[in-house]
């Protein structure tokens, strides 16, 4: 039988007993009406899974105590970074998701010229707390063992004036230059995937995306959703390049 994982933000290691978070907690008692004796796996993004027991269960505290420890590889071969323009409430929360599950190494939400969602700085921290919350979970699912990073959001600019020298970085452009038939890429060097949000980029948007080095690629004929766009191009990258081919 397949044991429920549970992310859990704290240093980890053989014998150490860990109170887990409520929300895991309750999620393990309530749902899945575990109880003392009962095994499950913890992780929290060093790459490794530990073997975990529940020693105790109160109302206010669930004990584990940890077992052993065993290294975890699936990861995909390829870096790849998406770079989103920030949507609405539940369809970034589906691209997060998904794209953890393909195998998506970081995420960077970005505002753009088009832009629909408008946050202040309260709410931002609010938004960003729950993506991350929303990339454990898609790890807890997928079995992997690093958690993708989630960087705070930033203007168009500001993110492409911090993104590291080099690596491959696409658009998704109907007419671009590249194609999967003639796309060829480096897996030892990051892949940045650019997409706009719902307005799409603009002008200035695309102007300044070409200025810092993103190349056209061509994704089919017919224009994509915001949230449906970075998913099908990390699919199809992981298909050609990565650890789906």
């Amino acid at each position: 039988m397949r044991l429920t994982r549970v992310h859990v933000d704290e240093s980890l290691s053989v014998g150490r007993e860990v109170a887990l978070p409520e929300s895991a907690a309750a999620h393990l008692v309530r749902v899945l009406r575990l109880g003392v004796g009962d095994a499950c796996v913890l992780f929290n993004g060093d790459g490794y899974d530990y073997a975990a027991r529940i020693v105790s269960s109160t109302k206010r505290e669930l004990r584990v105590a940890i077992e052993s420890s065993e290294a975890v590889s699936r990861e995909s071969p390829l870096k790849l970074v998406l770079l989103q323009g920030v949507a609405r409430g539940e369809k970034m929360d589906l691209i997060l998701q998904k794209a953890t599950e393909l195998g998506a190494n970081a995420f960077h939400p970005l505002w753009s010229q088009r832009s629909e969602v408008k946050l202040d700085e309260a709410r931002a921290e609010k938004r960003l707390a729950h993506w991350r919350s929303v990339v454990s979970s898609a790890c807890e699912q997928s079995g992997r063992a690093f958690v993708p990073e989630v960087v705070a959001p930033v203007s168009l600019s500001a993110a492409l004036t911090a993104l590291p020298a080099g690596g491959l970085r696409l658009i998704l452009d109907p007419d671009g230059e590249f194609s999967f038939g003639t796309l060829d890429l480096d897996v030892a060097q990051p892949v940045y995937v650019a997409i706009g949000p719902e307005g799409g980029w603009s002008d200035l948007d695309r102007t300044q995306l070409r200025a810092a080095g993103f190349r056209g690629l061509k994704l089919g004929p017919r224009i994509l959703r915001t949230e449906t766009a970075g998913l099908a191009a990390i699919a199809a990258l992981q298909a050609k390049f990565g650890d789906f081919a």
